[in-house]
């Protein structure tokens, strides 16, 4: 069973959001966009612009990515859309520890500088993944570049969940799991999705609940698995693992269209959406970015969201964080994400519960029949003449005697 979804007051935090979209200013502000660069997205398909994209996994034959030598220099379309500069208003991720559970993070990544610890060998990444995850969940602003990351003052543990090369297994990320609850991270991204291995990272979900850690993961692979009979991708939708573990926070990916790519494998069961598709984030190695697409990607991006929401909201238990993040999403078939609305949406203090702060409508009196209606008109007609001829006695009357006025027949 998943965690079981209350109503949510949508419509009346949609409008909050659309307001504060049009009328918030920054406080994490990217800097100025160099004379004639477009102020849209640095991934879509005709920018001029183009990143390499990052791998999760890499083959034993291949030599480890290689830094970027671009830069993406305009803001790329998912702060737009996940209303970042208005959300960074009200909470930049300050204090939170993210894990990144993942092929390790770059810590000389220029974004990243002196808010990564590692565990082991997590502070290289040969496949890149794990600081390209990092970056959208963390990245600081950087001169000539709109590329930031949802939680901009956020701390980032990178915990090993694979090998060098990406590739993973059911007890090496319920190890991570456990290891990054132990090292007190408040959200952990898990990257990866696996078929098997449901008792183990069961436990170890349980185990991150226990201390207080919210476990975010997406709900399928970036890449279908191949089917061992035809050695074709096969997108059928399954539950993976850890995302199909009540306790933990699943997430598919969306693109600029509101779609998905191509053969992408089907999600089973998400709680949410969130951009995936087309993202752009720093690499290891340098200032230069890349570009990815998948649900580990719209992962990430929750996992910063819900980083802002732990550091706005620090008494909210792990729970508490995945509710708010549910309750306030844009309605859809299913829900996205919808940072400004998770952190400006009013709750009750006792429950964490979300409601709107929206005025409720004033309920009008029922339209009354005309003849009650007429009535009333002649009897409020009435009662004025009265009170217009009372008026004209109280003057007239006295001005009269002083005049020697007097009644006939005296």
């Amino acid at each position: 069973m998943r965690r079981v979804r209350f109503p949510r007051q949508s419509i009346a935090v949609a409008a909050v959001a659309v307001t504060a979209l049009t009328t918030a200013a920054p406080v994490v502000a990217a800097p100025a966009l160099p004379a004639g660069v477009p102020d849209r997205p640095a991934a879509s398909g005709d920018d001029p612009v183009q990143l390499p994209p990052i791998r999760s996994i890499l083959q034993t034959d291949e030599t480890c990515t290689k830094p970027s030598t671009t830069v993406a220099q305009a803001k790329p379309w998912t702060r737009a859309v996940m209303s970042l500069t208005p959300s960074w208003r009200l909470s930049q991720g300050q204090g939170v520890l993210v894990a990144v559970v993942d092929t390790g993070v770059d810590k000389s990544v220029p974004a990243l500088a002196d808010r990564v610890n590692s565990v082991g060998d997590a502070s290289s990444d040969c496949a890149g993944h794990g600081s390209f995850a990092a970056g959208l969940i963390a990245a600081a602003p950087q001169p000539g570049t709109g590329v930031v990351g949802v939680a901009p003052q956020a701390r980032v543990l990178a915990v090993r969940g694979t090998n060098e090369r990406g590739f993973t297994s059911a007890g090496s990320l319920a190890a991570a799991i456990r290891t990054a609850a132990d090292h007190d991270a408040k959200v952990i991204y898990v990257a990866r999705a696996v078929l098997d291995g449901r008792d183990e990272l069961t436990a170890a979900v349980a185990y991150a609940m226990k201390h207080d850690a919210l476990v975010v993961a997406p709900v399928a692979p970036d890449v279908a698995p191949r089917n061992a009979d035809t050695n074709q991708d096969d997108p059928t939708a399954r539950p993976y693992f850890p995302a199909f573990v009540p306790q933990v926070l699943s997430v598919v990916d969306v693109g600029p269209q509101g779609g998905r790519p191509k053969n992408a494998p089907e999600p089973f069961a998400p709680d949410l959406s969130a951009p995936g598709d087309s993202v752009v984030s720093v690499g290891p190695g340098g200032t230069g970015h890349f570009i990815g697409s998948g649900s580990s990607m719209a992962a990430a991006e929750v996992a910063g969201a819900a980083a802002l929401v732990r550091a706005r909201f620090p008494k909210l238990t792990a729970p508490q964080t995945a509710d708010r993040l549910e309750h306030t999403a844009y309605p859809s078939d299913v829900p996205r994400l919808d940072t400004y609305a998770a952190l400006s949406s009013v709750s009750s203090p006792a429950s964490g519960a979300v409601t709107s702060s929206r005025p409720q409508a004033v309920e009008l009196p029922q339209p009354v029949s005309q003849g009650p209606r007429n009535r009333a008109l002649v009897v409020a007609g009435g009662a004025f003449a009265l009170m217009v001829l009372v008026a004209a006695a109280i003057v007239v009357v006295p001005r009269g005697r002083a005049r020697s006025w007097r009644t006939s027949g005296n």
